[in-house]
Parts: C-alpha cells; structure tokens; sequence
C-alpha cells in the first residue's frame, strides 16, 4: 500500500458494528494479514501513528511514536535515521513491537515481529511520497541539530529550505542516513472497544505455514 501524507494528520476514528466486526465474531477471520489490512489505511489515505518498542543496548525497554508508513499484506514498514538510537538497538536485537491506536480508542493493533532493512529503492520510494515537511525533517532531525538554540534553528531551517526550491517549490532528495525497516510479525494481537459488553483481544501466533488464534481479555 501507498500513500502521499502530510504530518500530524492521524486518520477519522472509525464506527464500530460490533455485530459483524471479526474481532467480536465467534467466527474471526482465519488470516490476521488480511485483517490487518482491511483496518489500516488504503493507498491514498492518511498514514498512521505508531509506538515503536524495542530493547536497548543495555537489556532495558525502548519505545518511540514514528508513523507506519506501508503495510504490504505481509510486513509493516517504517523509516528513520541510519544514526538514530533504534537503528542500533535493532541491529542489537531485531525483535520489535508496533502498537497502533486509533483515534477514539476504538481500534488497537500490537503486532510484534522481527525487523529487517528493506532495499534502498524501497525506503527511497517511501521517501518520495512523503510531505515535504517530512522530507525536510528527515535531513535536520539530527542530534546536532537538536542542540541548538531556537532562532538558530529555525534559521537553518528556513536557510535549508531556500536552498532546495523554497516553500512554493520544495525539491528534496533522501540524504544518505534515510532508512527504511520492513517487520515481519510472528504474533498479531487486535483489539476493539465494546461499550455494551467486556472487549475483548484476538491473539494470532504463527505456527508453521499457518496461525493459531486465541481470545483474550480486553
């Protein structure tokens, strides 16, 4: 799947019907790849917001909120800086959690799973369809960058972007440190809200070719 999105626009919070929704069924659906997909955002449509977990280099959990930016039917990607922290603790420990919430806490998606690199023609592509905004952070959300006074970097901020076009005509291309990871889940956990009863979790777990399904309480 994917998407052109600017930032911090979160998609509209979805209406539950809880007599059909597959989460509340005593029939869910057998495949959670395809359930996950019909809940998350199509080509087109505003990316999501994401709390990306890991374990740091010193054994103690880490957690950061970073957008989704594509879910290909089988993994869920996501871009950062090569020099970031995260980027070192999954070369450590590639294992990762994702915890996605929409908005009205209506819906909830915990998918963990193994990090990978994706290509470079991938995370470049991923680049390209990001708002320019985006473009533009992924050169200077730097920790040197971070250091600085405010005028000075909002100064940088506007030198850099009269450089490369101005606002009306931005033309940015992804710098050298921009990284894209691809995860491939082995257990996928969703959750919906249920004013007229308990919630309730469907819990999938790989096995083999195939997923075993539990339910959990909300």
């Amino acid at each position: 799947m994917t998407a052109s999105y600017a930032p911090g626009i979160p998609p509209a919070a979805v209406v539950i019907d809880h007599a059909t929704d597959p989460v509340q069924s005593d029939t869910p659906l057998a495949d959670p790849l395809a359930l996950a997909a019909a809940w998350l955002p199509g080509p087109g449509e505003d990316r999501m917001l994401m709390t990306v977990s890991t374990v740091g280099v010193d054994g103690v959990p880490d957690a950061r909120t970073t957008m989704l930016s594509d879910y290909d039917g089988e993994r869920f990607f996501f871009h950062t800086d090569a020099n970031s922290r995260k980027v070192a603790e999954l070369s450590a420990n590639p294992g990762v959690a994702l915890t996605i919430l929409w908005p009205g806490f209506t819906r909830q998606l915990v998918v963990q799973g193994t990090a990978q690199r994706s290509s470079r023609e991938e995370s470049d592509a991923a680049y390209r369809r990001r708002s320019p905004y985006l473009q533009q952070l992924a050169w200077q959300n730097t920790a040197e960058f971070a250091q600085l006074p405010l005028d000075e970097r909002r100064a940088r901020w506007a030198e850099f972007l009269r450089a490369h076009g101005g606002a009306d005509e931005p033309a940015f291309t992804p710098p050298e440190a921009w990284a894209g990871f691809a995860v491939t889940p082995h257990r996928l956990v969703f959750w919906v809200s249920n004013p007229d009863a308990a919630s309730r979790r469907i819990a999938y777990a790989r096995t083999g070719d195939g997923w075993s399904l539990t339910a959990l309480p909300g």
